[in-house]
């Protein structure tokens, strides 16, 4: 289960923050932030076993961050979603032609939410949904359902984030995504994987000894197209493994 909260903001001095948490089963591989050698100007962490990733970097200001759509009672799509996120950086067309052609073969994934744009424009897809929509200026959040699905750990990282705004220092912004208080059973979304794992799944930070948050990341796009991220690497039980931080000059 993933988390995504984001501000969006054309015209503000910072158009873009987004403050995001990657959860994985420690088990599978993958690498930290890092510029991809076989993909000039992309800037992301990236998953061993299929070659994607969940959220990153590219040429032309370009930013991409995707989140599975959890549905126990779907079968798993042919290809790998990460592979959406890693063929936009490395793309040189719009974002609204790059998702006509991801809606043409969005059967072949699982559920997705896909998020893309620049410093000029932010667009959303889930096929599950509806059409790619083109955002207008908001506070939202994304988690393993629809966009702003009413989840308490969306709310919560949402709200941490609309408090944050005046002062959006990347240190605040990772702080909202250490939170690993759980939500209460009452509040907890049925979603099929049972009541533990519904309880797990509920904080905005997870941690276990098999699966759990391995990487937070905050992004901060500014109005001139300089480019800020930061990225912690965690292990099993949420030991704290890496950081790492990057700038990215306009262009």
């Amino acid at each position: 289960m993933c988390l995504i909260v984001f501000a969006w903001q054309p015209g503000h001095a910072l158009p873009l923050l987004v403050a995001a948490n990657r959860d994985e089963f420690y088990a599978r591989p993958s690498l930290p932030l890092a510029a991809w050698e076989d993909a000039e100007g992309v800037f992301a962490g990236r998953d061993l076993e299929a070659g994607g990733t969940w959220l990153g970097l590219g040429p032309a200001g370009r930013f991409a961050a995707l989140t599975n759509v959890r549905d126990p009672s779907q079968a798993l799509g042919k290809r790998s979603r990460g592979e959406l996120v890693a063929d936009f950086l490395r793309g040189g067309g719009n974002p609204a032609d790059y998702l006509a052609q991801v809606a043409g073969r969005a059967a072949d994934y699982s559920g997705f939410n896909l998020l893309i744009g620049d410093r000029h424009q932010l667009w959303h897809y889930n096929p599950r949904v509806g059409p790619p929509r083109l955002l207008p200026a908001g506070i939202y959040g994304l988690s393993n359902a629809a966009l702003d699905t009413p989840w308490p750990k969306l709310l919560k990282a949402r709200a941490a984030l609309a408090e944050r705004l005046a002062e959006p220092h990347p240190q605040a912004l990772l702080e909202l995504l250490a939170d690993a208080a759980p939500a209460a059973d009452g509040q907890l979304p049925d979603t099929g994987v049972g009541l533990a794992t519904e309880r797990l799944l509920s904080s905005v930070f997870i941690a276990s000894p098999s699966y759990g948050t391995r990487a937070s990341s905050v992004v901060r796009v500014h109005a001139d197209g300089t480019r800020e991220m930061i990225e912690r690497s965690f292990g099993p039980s949420g030991a704290r493994l890496g950081e790492v931080s990057l700038v990215l000059p306009p262009g």
